[in-house]
Formats: structure tokens, C-alpha cells, sequence
């Protein structure tokens, strides 16, 4: 007895096709909103951090981390002590990324938090007191200039950021050139990197810092 040889029919297959386009467009889709998500986030994260330090300034006299009255505004144990005797000086010292518990820059995050102006933990060991961002990278403040030839009261700097959300934060923020102006990016200490869109799949991550 002869036997049919089962097959797709060419509308099964049109059919099949265009579900598996439409898989496919789904996920990229979803995909674009996840980057455009972490992009809105990682730039609310400058916003927001500097709105803290001007809220602070504004209702102490001093930038958090460097006040010289810390203990007598917020409670016992809240001085910085390190670098020794640059407390009140104006400046927030210190390296954005110091993992120095009496660094200005450290108590930054103690000072704002006791002061209530976001919440976060206060206990300086607790691992997840350096707040982190969208990528999972720290965030900083300083009053050094984390990149040569940048100029201001403080910075902001956040971390393992990749370029195409680099330049996305400096377009939001400044004039879209990543080593010019009052956003920069690239491996802090030195010179700020111009990041292109060739840059995109490199794997590299950078460091973005934001002048106030």
C-alpha cells in the first residue's frame, strides 16, 4: 500500500513565519524599552543626587560630607575626618569611588540620608551603602575634578556604564560629545574619552561624571 508523504502546506508556513516575526519584533521591542528605561533612570540619578546636595547646602550652610558641624546637625559620629582639617572648606574632598569610611566623599551618603533627604542605609559598613545604578555600577561625589579640564562646586560620577547610555546621558544633559563640556566619560584621573557610536560593541564600560 503507498503512503502520502506528510508536508507543510505553503500557507502553513507564511503563517509560521510571521509569528516567528512577530516573536522576534516583540522581543526587541521589549528589549528598546529596557535600554530606554535604564537611560531615564541612570540620568534621574545625576537630577536627583545633586537636588540632595543643593538641599542640603541650603538648609545647613555646608555641602554634606565636608560640614565641619556634622555631629552637631545630624548626631554623634557624623563627622568626616578625612582628609584632616579640610572639613568646611567648601569643597566635598576625597575620590568619588573612596571606599574610605571617614572621607568627605564616603559621609556623603551618611549626611544626606541622616538629614532625610533620601532614604538609604546609614550604617557606614553595611554593604549596601554605596547606592548603586541601573547597571549596577557605584555612584559617587566629589569635589575633585575626576576628569582633566573639568570645572565646578562638586561632581557627580556613576560607574560600568556602557557607551551608547554614556552618550545618551551626555545628550540629555550637555551637548552630546562625551569629552567636552560639563558631562564627561571615560576612566577617571585623566582625560575624558569621546565616545562614538563605534564604541557601542567594544565591551568596554565607563565611568560618567556630571559638574555642578
Amino acid at each position: 500500500m503507498k503512503r502520502t508523504q506528510a508536508g507543510f502546506t505553503l500557507v502553513e508556513i507564511a503563517v509560521v513565519l510571521v509569528i516567528i516575526g512577530l516573536l522576534l519584533g516583540g522581543v526587541l521591542k521589549g528589549q528598546e524599552l529596557i535600554n530606554s528605561a535604564k537611560a531615564k533612570s541612570l540620568i534621574n540619578d545625576f537630577r536627583s543626587v545633586s537636588t540632595m546636595i543643593y538641599a542640603f547646602q541650603d538648609r545647613f550652610r555646608f555641602l554634606p560630607g565636608d560640614d565641619p558641624k556634622a555631629d552637631a546637625h545630624l548626631g554623634t559620629g557624623m563627622l568626616a575626618t578625612t582628609p584632616a582639617g579640610a572639613q568646611g572648606n567648601g569643597r566635598i574632598e576625597g575620590a568619588w569611588d573612596s571606599a574610605t569610611n571617614t572621607d568627605e566623599s564616603f559621609r556623603v551618603w551618611l549626611h544626606v540620608r541622616t538629614a532625610g533627604l533620601t532614604t538609604g542605609p546609614v550604617v557606614l559598613s553595611d554593604p549596601d551603602y554605596i547606592p548603586r545604578n541601573a547597571e549596577n555600577g557605584p555612584i559617587g561625589v566629589t569635589g575633585v575634578a575626576p576628569f582633566t579640564g573639568m570645572a565646578g562646586s562638586f561632581f557627580v560620577c556613576s560607574g560600568r556604564i556602557n557607551a551608547r547610555f554614556a552618550r545618551q546621558i551626555d545628550a540629555a544633559l550637555d551637548d552630546g560629545v562625551t569629552n567636552t563640556g560639563i558631562v564627561r566619560a571615560g576612566t577617571t584621573g585623566g582625560n575624558a574619552t569621546a565616545l562614538a557610536p563605534s564604541n557601542e560593541g567594544d565591551g568596554n564600560v565607563h565611568t560618567v561624571c556630571v559638574s555642578y
